[in-house]
């Protein structure tokens, strides 16, 4: 990102992430073809976004969805999830993890315990 790209955030803050209440996130509902078993929840709250980096708190309730991912690295803030990637390892993630994704990864989420997470993506 560009050190000068005043669009990523003008405003030094805090976002206590961990502590949002859900209704502080915005629904975002997974396209039906994504969701595997389950009814999960998704919410999200963007923070910031710049030409080549958005920054957000996103929540996937318990279920099981697919995705194919983008370049990302994220920390898990709270509950548990199983992530298999197609061709590649399973990762279990839970509360602290830091999981870094490459991009055109494709994806199978199991959450198990509601899972909210503090991300940081090229779009």
């Amino acid at each position: 990102m560009n050190r000068h790209d005043k669009s990523f955030t003008g405003t030094p803050r805090v976002v206590r992430a961990a502590a949002l209440a859900d209704a502080d996130l915005d629904p975002d509902p997974l396209d039906p073809a994504q969701v595997v078993s389950g009814t999960p929840e998704v919410r999200h709250l963007e923070l910031a976004s710049g030409t080549d980096l958005a920054v957000g708190v996103w929540q996937h309730g318990p279920g099981v969805s697919t995705d194919t991912e983008a370049d990302e690295v994220f920390v898990v803030l709270g509950g548990s999830a199983t992530i298999e990637v197609e061709g590649g390892p399973v990762l279990d993630v839970g509360p602290g993890d830091v999981v870094l994704m490459p991009g055109g990864a494709r994806t199978v989420w199991t959450v198990h315990e509601t899972l909210r997470k503090v991300y940081a993506v090229r779009p």
